[in-house]
């Protein structure tokens, strides 16, 4: 792909460890891997290991539209760095412990269908809901 990557990051009001598991874990990945709070993620799956794969449905809560994201594991360094492909592009989630917070920092390729700012966003949002998630855990 010849498009630079698009980088999102936020800081989790949470240690490493919290971090690490609820954004691994299929039954919080549930609670928080959605844009807006008219959408939300039914299901999730997670084989968390290099060639392991992921699943999460995303649906709007309305039943109106929806969509599978899946992908592959690549690389896994624990607490530190996930890597995974999905279809022809590829992603990488670092997460650097802060005291009492984790900063994260997710680059993807982005795709042809959609405005670079759009998938920008998109993503931020995913991940500032996350921050959201472990802040109430």
């Amino acid at each position: 792909m010849t498009q630079d990557r698009i980088t999102v990051e936020a800081t989790a009001p949470a240690p490493l460890d919290v971090v690490w598991k609820a954004y691994t874990s299929p039954d919080q990945i549930t609670q928080w891997n959605f844009a807006s709070d008219d959408w939300h993620c039914p299901t999730a799956s997670v084989d968390l290991r290099e060639g392991g794969t992921f699943t999460s449905r995303m649906e709007a809560k309305d039943g109106s539209m929806g969509f599978d994201f899946e992908g592959t594991y690549t690389r896994i360094i624990p607490n530190a760095r996930i890597e995974y492909a999905f279809g022809d592009r590829h992603a990488v989630v670092e997460f650097t412990p802060a005291g009492d917070q984790t900063g994260l920092k997710v680059s993807f390729d982005p795709e042809t269908q959609f405005p670079i700012e759009q998938q920008r966003s998109g993503w931020a949002a995913i991940l500032d809901n996350f921050c959201k998630h472990v802040a109430r855990r």
